[in-house]
Parts: C-alpha cells; structure tokens; sequence
C-alpha cells in the first residue's frame, strides 16, 4: 500500500531568525518534506533550502517547483549540485514550466506559448540528466545520479515527460490561463489527468504528489464549501466538496478523504501551502 508523505511549500520571506523558526516547527509538526516556491516576491529557493538544512535532521528539503524558464541548464546544474551536496543528499528537485506571466515581464524574459515553454522543460530536463551523468562536471551532486526529480503540472506533454524521467509527479488539480491566472478543475478532470499518466507511466515506479490548495477545518462542510465558490466558479457545492485540491471538513474528515486519494489515484504524498502549516498538522496525526 502506498505510504504518506507531508510537505509544506513555505511562500513568505522573513528574516534568519523566523525562516528558522519556521522550519524546525514544520519539522516538529510531523512534516516529511520543507518546500520553496519560485515565485518573484517569495524566498530565493536555494539559500533557503540551505538554511533550512542547518536547522532540521528529518525532513527532505525541496523546489516546489522551479520556473524552467527563469534557468539557464548549465547555471542551475551547479546550483543544485551545490545545494544536494551542502544538504547531505536531502534535496528533491522540483521543475515546472512557469505560468506566471507578469513574471516573466518583472525579469524582462519572454513570455513564450505553452508548447515553447513545455520544450525548454524538457530540454532543461535532459540536459540536467547529462551533466548529472558526466563526471567531469563540477561541482557534482552528493548522489551521482542527482537529487529525486519532481516535474509538476497538467498538461498532456508534462505528464508525459513526468512519466518517462520524474521520480515524483506533481499533479496542480488547475489549468491556467493565457496570462498565467489558475482555476481549479473538476474531480473527474482530475481522475483524467491521472489515468492519463498512469498510462504513459506504466512500468514505472512514480511517486505521486498533490498540491492542495486550501484545508479548512470545519463541523459544517457545506458552509465551507460556500465560502470556497470563488476557488471553483461554475461549480455545485457537491462538486467542490469532491476536489482534490481543497479539503474540507473535521480533521478525520480530511484523513479519510486523503485515505480516498490514496486508495483511487495511488496519491501519497500531499502538500500545503504554508498558511495550512498548522491547521493541517492534526491530519498528519490521524493519518500516522
């Protein structure tokens, strides 16, 4: 049976004192994996991670995920080497496409078609694999392999990819639009994209991770859900309390509910975002 894993992704800069506060609570409240995101405005996802090593024993550090397209392949080799060394082998590399289009813009990068910005996924991929492999690059990473490879998103070509190379699939439960805004998708969506990977995965053993989007704690799930409609416009509240993505409910309610990811899509590992930090770590009790 699938094992649970439990990763917060942190979005808040703040100083040395709370980035460590931080994350010895996260470890404290049972967390399996200490994320960063690589948004402009949150923390730098290297230094942090770095940092966050010095300050914890247990839990995996991460990129949740990386923007392909704000990396150069050869740059971002040596960063992650880098970091894996530093961190002990603790690292899990996380790479996504990017979506963000004001972004890109801040940065002065080009804002490219969802099929350009797949490619250079995909070449980044490849070519991380290649430096990774030769041992003349340095500096090399504590594994000669690298760290687990994480590739998130939806779309068919990701998935794909995911199922060929990642040792870690990120399923978003969300489609975005033309200028990067997310809206959540539906739960047979959601069985779709999995099913679709499954299929391309076959033969593989992949790890399969869900981002959650919000957890709310509640002896009255359908008032919950009311207060979520503008998370998933269009939808009843049957079906919002049906996503993936948001849990909602009692903490045993949320348990069985992640019970339920697991037994149907053979989803384990389960991250939140850092406002759910405390309000989520009851779940990982009933689930332990």
């Amino acid at each position: 049976m699938t094992s649970f894993r439990f990763g917060v992704n942190f979005l808040d800069p703040g100083t040395r004192e709370e980035w460590f506060g931080k994350c010895r609570r996260a470890e404290g409240l049972g967390y399996d994996v200490i994320n960063v995101a690589d948004h402009l405005g949150m923390p730098a996802p290297f230094p942090s991670l770095v940092l966050a090593g010095e300050v914890t024993e247990r839990p995996r550090l991460g990129t949740f995920v990386l923007n392909a397209g704000f990396w150069n392949p050869v740059l971002l080799a040596r960063e992650v080497a880098t970091t894996d060394t530093l961190l002990g082998g603790r690292l899990d590399l996380g790479l996504g496409t990017g979506y963000v289009k004001a972004e890109f813009e801040a940065a002065g990068l080009p804002w490219e078609t969802p099929g350009r910005k797949v490619d250079r996924l995909e070449a980044m991929v490849g070519e991380l694999a290649r430096l990774f492999a030769d041992p003349e690059v340095r500096p090399r990473p504590f594994a000669a392999s690298g760290p687990p490879l994480l590739i998130g998103g939806a779309g068919d070509r990701v998935l794909r990819l995911a199922a060929a190379h990642a040792d870690i699939v990120g399923f978003t439960g969300a489609r975005s639009g033309p200028d990067g805004e997310l809206s959540l998708v539906g739960a047979a969506e959601f069985a779709e994209r999995v099913a679709f990977f499954d299929r391309h995965a076959a033969g593989r053993t992949v790890e399969k991770n869900v981002l959650v989007q919000r957890v709310v704690v509640t002896d009255d799930r359908e008032e919950a859900a009311r207060g979520l409609a503008p998370y998933a416009p269009g939808m009843t509240l049957e079906e919002i309390l049906e996503l993936p993505t948001l849990l909602v409910g009692t903490h045993r309610e949320i348990a069985d509910r992640i019970r339920h990811l697991r037994d149907t899509y053979g989803i384990g590992y389960i991250t939140v975002l850092e406002p759910m930090l405390e309000v989520f770590a009851p779940v990982i009790g009933e689930l332990r």
